[in-house]
């Protein structure tokens, strides 16, 4: 039999204003907390994340920018720079990269970690993973972590302020939780953790059916409303209990295609998430879905302000580079998660098959 081990965030708040909470939480783990994010992030957040530390009794003995890539290097010089400043507590604030890092450096130490999205571009914040990159952005491996976040901040007046296209990022990579489990699922091995993973990967995908287009909406204005918040919870708790209870065996093509872009330096730093969500639409063509069920997914991924042909993503790739990223896509390890062989010829089929109904749509 084997063992499987869940780890759960052990607190989540949301909505907004939540960051005014973060104080509270975070005296009850420790009493010197290093600060670690993106350069954006860490300046619209220093201000109230000091205030909040300093009233509830925590130190801040550091913030920190992430280094622009979850690498190695990165990771360990963090943990080095902790050490020495004697830190019992890690804040992660920001997107997924710096999310991700703080979760890495947290582990290291084996201090608990708090993280705090500033923009809702994937669940980084909520699972026990880190993705890491080599530091020339090229993609390395998933690194699973022996701890979740201790708590998680998801402040949607945060999130109201973010740029548009880092939501879309997270409606897409959160659209991937249903349209790959579903690609690998399997009724014969159905149990009670991969029932709940399709579950919640199915309410992610209902939900951003019903929200996606309002919280794009949301951030278009730069207010918190009720479809963002439910939109909110899709990209964090559903996919993040859909990435856990799957136990992170959960990926397929969208990732993989996602994961193929990443080898070309035009369209490595697109963006996670919209690369997963125009490899979202790649995986039902390779799945051979009707042109009715991809022009439905071309809708949805146009509402919710994803990518739907490759040319939104890199209009000037030449056929040499096109070719290699397919060949890299058919290649990832994610891709061999589907239940039938992919070729890079498959992807380009796909991809050409995807472009053409978006163009007719």
């Amino acid at each position: 039999m084997d063992v499987h081990q869940l780890s759960f965030p052990a607190r989540v708040v949301r909505g907004a204003g939540a960051i005014n909470k973060l104080g509270e939480l975070c005296a009850g783990l420790g009493r010197r907390a290093m600060v670690i994010g993106g350069r954006r992030a860490l300046a619209s957040i220093e201000q109230a994340v000091f205030s909040q530390l300093v009233t509830a009794g925590v130190t801040a003995a550091a913030m920190q920018w992430y280094g622009g890539e979850c690498s190695e290097t990165h990771i360990n010089r963090l943990v080095l720079e902790a050490k020495a400043e004697g830190i019992d507590v890690i804040i992660g604030a920001g997107g997924g990269k710096a999310i991700d890092t703080a979760k890495a450096v947290g582990a290291s130490l084996g201090a608990p970690v708090v993280t705090l999205p500033t923009i809702a571009a994937t669940c980084a914040a909520v699972t026990p993973l880190t993705i890491r990159y080599f530091d020339d952005g090229h993609f390395r491996d998933l690194y699973p972590l022996l701890q979740a976040p201790a708590a998680v901040v998801i402040d949607t007046q945060l999130l109201a302020l973010s740029p548009l296209r880092w939501l879309a990022a997270g409606l897409g990579d959160t659209l991937a939780k249903w349209y790959e489990y579903r690609s690998i699922a399997h009724p014969a091995d159905l149990n009670g953790l991969s029932a709940s993973a399709s579950a919640n990967s199915r309410i992610c995908y209902d939900l951003i059916l019903q929200y996606g287009q309002g919280a794009c909406g949301a951030l278009t204005e730069g207010k918190p409303a009720p479809a963002l918040e439910q939109a909110a919870d899709a990209i964090f708790i559903f996919a993040g209990l859909t990435s856990i209870m799957g136990s992170g065996a959960h990926a397929s093509a969208a990732h993989a295609i996602y994961e193929g872009f990443t080898v070309n330096d035009k369209t490595r730093q697109f963006g996670h998430g919209l690369l997963v969500g125009y490899g979202n639409l790649c995986l039902l063509a390779l799945e051979q879905r009707s042109d009715e069920e991809l022009l439905a997914a071309i809708r949805l991924a146009k509402a919710c302000a994803v990518p739907t042909r490759l040319e939104e993503i890199c209009a000037d790739l030449t056929a040499a580079e096109l070719g290699a990223i397919c060949r890299s896509c058919a290649e990832a390890p994610d891709m061999a998660n589907m239940p039938h062989t992919v070729s890079a010829d498959d992807v380009r089929s796909a991809m050409n098959r995807v472009d053409a109904l978006a163009a007719r749509d």
